[in-house]
């Protein structure tokens, strides 16, 4: 989070310097075709990995714990979020642990403004997330998905 504090500051023509955070950010080399607009936020960097051609627009959030993969000429929009970690649902249970599952996006796939990826999905290829989804359970290949509104799931007991 320190490093993404730094990349966050750098003036945004400096992409050398922004270059070389992401290298540190996620604990290796990156494709030179990586855009990462800013400002960038994630919780711990080494667990990403991407493919060519991926365009992530500004005010993303990657919660990486869990593992992140993304393919190849992804388009990612502004403010998305990709969160692998979470906590049990039980009450009794919420603080105990962290649960945490990856998320895997295929390879042209393109994530809609404000979007939010749950932990274990995995996004198939050519598929569009609409603006504003929270996508909790696999996308297929060349599917388009949308939500919005709440849908009550189960009740706790309590």
């Amino acid at each position: 989070m320190t490093l993404t504090a730094r990349l966050n500051m750098l003036p945004f023509d400096d992409l050398d310097a922004r270059r070389t955070l992401l290298t540190e950010i996620f604990g290796g080399p990156v494709p030179d075709s990586l855009s990462i607009l800013p400002p960038f936020y994630c919780d711990y960097g080494l667990g990403a990995a991407f493919g060519e051609r991926v365009f992530i627009n500004q005010g993303c959030f990657f919660l990486d714990f869990g593992g992140i993969t993304v393919g190849d000429r992804v388009l990612i929009g502004p403010r998305v979020t990709l969160s692998t970690a979470g906590h049990p649902v039980e009450p009794d249970e919420r603080y105990d642990f962290i649960t945490h599952a990856p998320i895997v996006i295929e390879d042209d796939v393109w994530i809609g403004a404000a979007a939010t990826v749950t932990p274990g999905v995995t996004i198939g290829h050519g598929s569009v997330v609409g603006a504003g989804a929270v996508v909790a359970t696999d996308v297929p290949p060349l599917s388009v998905v949308t939500s919005a509104g709440a849908v009550e799931r189960k009740r706790l007991g309590g």
